[in-house]
């Protein structure tokens, strides 16, 4: 289905640039708000198919009872925060060192530290609770 849309496209465009050979300059601003506008309407209707899809597939979790709550993650996601956050570590650390030096360094990690660890509350709301208050003379 891509490839008839890419196809589309390209007439479209093979088109507009034929037109504006043919109108010469004066007309240039037109032709290509007026392609630009085709590709809005495209966008359009792809992201308007996607929604519906999307909201199709979540109807159909909810009628089968298979939808996960918000509270509860995979692994995959878990493990994908840990990897972004490690990987934007990196040019953070540099940017806070280069233009803060051990403050900025420090502020940085403090960041850093802070986002997971809101993550990791977020995904375990007892995490930083004392397990032993049952037992408290």
């Amino acid at each position: 289905m891509t490839d008839a849309h890419d196809t589309d496209l390209k007439k479209e465009l093979d088109a507009t640039l034929h037109a504006r050979r043919e109108l010469g300059p004066e007309y240039e601003s037109e032709l290509a708000d007026s392609f630009l506008e085709k590709i809005d309407q495209r966008i359009d209707g792809a992201v308007e198919r996607r929604l519906r899809r999307t909201l199709a597939e979540q109807q159909l979790q909810v009628a089968r009872g298979t939808r996960r709550g918000k509270g509860t993650d995979s692994w995959g996601e878990r493990f994908g925060f840990a990897i972004v956050s490690l990987v934007l570590a990196v040019p953070l650390s540099a940017l806070g060192g280069t233009f803060g030096g051990t403050a900025g360094l420090i502020a940085t990690w403090l960041g850093i530290v802070g986002v997971n660890m809101a993550q990791a509350v977020r995904l375990n709301p007892g995490l930083f609770q004392r397990g032993d208050r049952d037992h408290e003379d």
